[in-house]
């Protein structure tokens, strides 16, 4: 089976666009992904997006970190009438929620699990986006990316993963995700 681990930045801030009633107002910049079966990754730019849906739709499972609330809305308006939210997706924050009852921070995540951070913020990325500082948009993405993947096989061969609290202690969480 091929699982695709997937994140994307945006052209736009929450801000700009009126709110989160109005994610699919904030355009894809750049996505990345990371196959399974080619064990590679791959960058898409707003006018790759028909090639990263297919390549979403294509996969056996779909990872990655906030999909379903964020990453998946943003795509909405460049595919209507996927139903994206219906793919076999594995998204680590939705799961770690339910377990937790809030939602942890990637870099929380990253950091108690991995010893490692993000390597930079949305806003940031927009801000790339905007001065056309691609390479570094891309190598960000990239790397929340990686970030993602080694997070979700770290949970696979452990059957738990780690985040670091607001008050800085490391806590452990139980996941049941099949690899």
């Amino acid at each position: 089976m091929n699982s695709v681990v997937f994140d994307l930045e945006t052209q736009n801030l929450l801000d700009d666009v009126g709110g989160r009633s109005n994610i699919g107002a904030l355009k894809v910049s750049c996505a990345v992904t990371w196959s399974s079966l080619r064990n590679d990754f791959t960058t898409y730019w707003e006018k790759d997006v028909p090639a990263l849906i297919a390549e979403l739709k294509s996969a056996g499972r779909v990872i990655g970190f906030n999909l379903k609330g964020f990453d998946y809305e943003v795509l909405r308006p460049y595919a209507p009438t996927e139903r994206l939210q219906f793919l076999p997706t594995l998204d680590i924050m939705e799961d770690l929620f339910r377990t937790l009852s809030f939602r942890p921070s990637l870099d929380s995540v990253a950091r108690g699990t991995l010893g490692d951070s993000k390597s930079a913020s949305g806003l940031q990325a927009v801000a790339w986006w905007r001065s056309g500082e691609l390479d570094k948009l891309a190598e960000y993405c990239k790397i929340d990316v990686d970030v993602t993947r080694r997070i979700y096989a770290f949970g696979c061969e452990n059957g738990f993963v780690q985040y670091i609290t607001r008050l800085g202690s490391k806590q452990k969480v139980k996941v049941n995700w099949k690899c």
